[in-house]
C-alpha cells in the first residue's frame, strides 16, 4: 500500500516517518511549499526530528512530498493531519478539514481508506467531513470508500514516548471502515485500540486533553492560594507524588500552551451547547488557566517594586518562547501574552530561546514577527531589570543567570534556590 499523509506539521511529519520506517511508501502532502522544499533537500524543519532520520527515508524511497493534493489518487490510504484552531470567538474552526476534503474528494478512488487525525468535536468526521467527501467523489462512505477517525497522541521531545509503541485509538464510520483503518495503522503501530464509532474516538481525545487542562488549572489555583500562605506549591507536589496510588502529579506554570490543551476543551463546550448542556467545570478550568499570564505579570510588578522600580521603563527578558521544554513549537505559548501585556505597560522586552532563534509569522501575535533571541552571556543578563523564566529548557545555563541576573521571576521552578532575588510565580 502507498499512503498519503496530508499536513506535514508536528503530527503529520512524525507519523509519515513512522510509516516510512515500517516499509510503507508514504506521500506527504502540504500546501506549504517551504516544507516540501525542506523534505526534498532531506532537511528537517522540526527540532526534535533529525535530518538524518528524514533523509534516510527519502534516500530509500519510502518518503516523498508534494503540494499536489490530487495525487491522493495514487494512494490506498489517506490520513488527514491539518490544523483545527479556534476562531476569534473561541469557536471551532474546522475549515482546514473541510477544505482538505474538498481538495481530495474528486481524486478518491474506490476502496480508499480516509482517516482524520485532527483534534475536533464529536461528530466532525461523520457529520462534516463525510458529506464533503461523498459529494465531491460520488462515492459512498462505508461502501465505496472507508472513513475513520484516530486521534493523534504526540508528545514532542519526550524520549519515553515512541510513536510506534503508543496505543492508538481507532473508530470507524462502519464496521468495515474500522476493519480497514486497523489494517492500515497496524503496518506502523504496535497496539491499536478499536472503539465503536468515530464519535467515541473523537470524544476520547477531548477527554485526554480536558483531563490535563482541568488538573493543571487545579494546581495553578492552588499555587495562588499556597503562595498567600507562604507555602511552596512545588514542594507540596513533590511530597504528594510519593503516594503510590490515587494521585498523579501536575505542575503549575504561566498559562497553557501548545495546539491541544488550551484549545481542545472549548471544542466540547461549543458542541455541548447544541445539546443544551453547560460545561461549567471545563469553562472554570479555562478561566483559571487563562488568568495565569496576568498572575505572572503581577509577580513581575511585585518583584520590581521590591527594588523601587516599575514595569514601565524596565528592561525585561523572557526565557522560553516554546510552550514546553526542549521543543521549537511556540503555538499558543503563554509567553507571547506576557510579552504583549508587558510591552503595553511600557516595558522594553526581549526573549531568549535556544530553540527559536527568530519569531516566525504567527497569527495571534504578528507584532513579534522577526524578533530575535538575545545572546545568553553575563553582559546581556546584567542589562535586564528582571528575567522571567517561562519555559525551563534543558541546556540553559541557569547558574550564569543566578550569578549575573539582577532579579529573577521563575514560573517553572527551574531554580530551587532560596535566594532573595528569585521570585516564584
Amino acid at each position: 500500500m502507498k499512503i498519503a499523509i496530508i499536513g506535514l506539521g508536528y503530527v503529520g511529519l512524525p507519523l509519515a516517518l513512522q510509516f516510512a520506517k515500517s516499509g510503507v511508501e508514504v506521500l506527504g502532502l502540504d500546501i506549504d511549499v517551504a516544507k516540501i522544499d525542506f523534505i526534498s533537500q532531506k532537511r528537517s524543519y522540526i527540532k526534535h526530528i533529525s535530518s538524518e532520520s528524514l533523509g534516510a527515508r527519502v534516500e530509500e524511497g519510502t518518503f516523498s512530498a508534494s503540494t499536489d493534493l490530487s495525487r491522493v489518487k495514487e494512494c490506498g490510504g489517506v490520513i488527514i493531519c491539518v490544523p483545527t484552531p479556534l476562531n476569534k470567538n473561541r469557536e471551532p474552526d474546522i475549515s482546514y478539514i473541510l477544505k482538505t476534503g474538498e481538495s481530495i474528494a474528486s481524486s478518491l478512488r474506490k476502496g480508499t481508506v480516509v482517516v482524520l487525525e485532527s483534534t475536533t468535536y464529536p461528530g466532525t468526521t461523520t457529520e462534516a467531513l463525510r458529506p464533503v467527501l461523498e459529494r465531491g467523489s460520488g462515492l459512498v462512505a462505508g461502501t465505496d470508500f472507508y472513513l475513520a477517525y484516530s486521534p493523534e497522541r504526540e508528545d514532542p521531545a519526550n524520549p519515553a514516548s515512541k510513536l510506534e509503541s503508543v496505543p492508538k485509538v481507532v473508530g470507524g464510520y462502519t464496521e468495515a471502515c474500522l476493519s480497514r483503518a486497523i489494517a492500515l495503522y497496524s503496518k506502523a503501530i504496535r497496539t491499536l485500540v478499536p472503539v465503536s464509532s468515530c464519535e467515541v474516538a473523537e470524544a476520547t481525545k477531548l477527554l485526554e486533553n480536558i483531563y490535563r487542562a482541568v488538573n493543571i488549572a487545579l494546581v495553578n489555583e492552588l499555587k495562588v492560594v499556597y503562595d498567600k500562605m507562604g507555602i511552596n506549591i512545588w514542594e507540596v507536589i513533590e511530597a504528594a507524588k510519593t503516594k503510590p496510588f490515587g494521585f498523579a502529579p501536575f505542575y503549575p506554570g504561566p498559562g497553557l500552551g501548545g495546539h491541544c490543551i488550551p484549545i481542545d476543551p472549548f471544542y466540547l463546550t461549543w458542541k455541548a451547547r447544541e445539546f443544551g448542556v453547560t460545561t461549567r467545570f471545563i469553562e472554570l478550568a479555562g478561566e483559571v488557566n487563562t488568568a495565569m499570564p496576568s498572575y505572572v505579570i503581577d509577580k513581575v510588578a511585585e518583584a520590581l517594586n521590591s527594588r523601587c522600580k516599575s514595569i514601565r521603563g524596565s528592561r525585561i527578558l523572557l526565557v522560553g518562547l516554546a510552550y514546553k521544554p526542549n521543543v521549537d513549537d511556540e503555538r499558543e505559548s503563554p509567553t507571547y501574552k506576557i510579552m504583549e501585556v508587558l510591552r503595553a505597560r511600557g516595558a522594553e522586552i526581549a526573549y531568549y530561546d535556544p530553540h527559536i532563534p527568530v519569531v516566525c509569522p504567527i497569527r495571534e501575535h504578528p507584532q513579534f514577527e522577526g524578533m530575535r533571541s538575545v545572546n545568553w552571556d553575563a553582559e546581556t543578563l546584567r542589562g535586564f531589570s528582571v528575567v522571567v523564566i517561562c519555559t525551563a529548557h534543558d541546556g540553559v545555563d541557569y547558574d550564569l543567570l543566578l550569578q549575573h541576573g539582577q532579579l529573577i521571576v521563575d514560573t517553572r521552578n527551574a531554580l530551587t534556590t532560596k535566594k532573595v532575588k528569585v521570585w516564584k510565580a
